[in-house]
């Protein structure tokens, strides 16, 4: 008799179980997370002052270590085959200070920012080296995302 009630127990135990998964999966699965919501403007704008709104964000959020909402910035994000985890293991430099201070040129779909930044490189023992740098965006479906070029060495322009 014991073992009918632990089997019948088991199988409400595992029932409960799968209901509350699905209920979760589908939490998870909701594009309207806080994450979300943070990173997402409310409307598309092309404007200089969405792009500054939008470089200040990012750069706090670099500045901040949070590499994982600073991927919601970034047109790599956009592209099916990129990864966030390809772009967390990128890593290595720390910034002590970033200041976005202001919108160099807007052509078509590109936008350029004017970036001054204090930043180190822990594993090669470099330590805060001061760096006045223009930094690339792209308009994609109307919103500014932080795109640089391929390469340092052979920047596009």
């Amino acid at each position: 008799m014991n073992g009918i009630k632990f089997i019948a127990r088991r199988a409400a135990l595992a029932s409960a179980l799968g209901i509350f998964s699905i209920g979760l999966w589908g939490c998870a699965s909701s594009p309207s997370g806080a994450g979300a919501a943070a990173a997402a403007p409310a409307k598309a704008d092309a404007s200089p002052e969405a792009l500054l709104k939008r470089a200040q964000a990012y750069w706090g959020l670099v500045r901040a270590n949070d590499n994982v909402g600073a991927w919601a910035y970034e047109a790599q994000s956009r592209a099916p085959n990129a990864s966030l985890e390809a772009y967390l293991k990128k890593g290595g430099i720390t910034y002590s200070s970033v200041n976005v201070t202001g919108v160099k040129s807007i052509e078509g779909d590109t936008g350029m920012v004017d970036v001054t930044m204090k930043y180190s490189l822990p594993l090669l023992r470099v330590r805060d080296r001061d760096l006045r740098t223009e930094d690339q965006w792209k308009l994609i479906e109307g919103v500014w995302y932080h795109s640089p070029p391929k390469s340092g060495l052979f920047p596009t322009k």
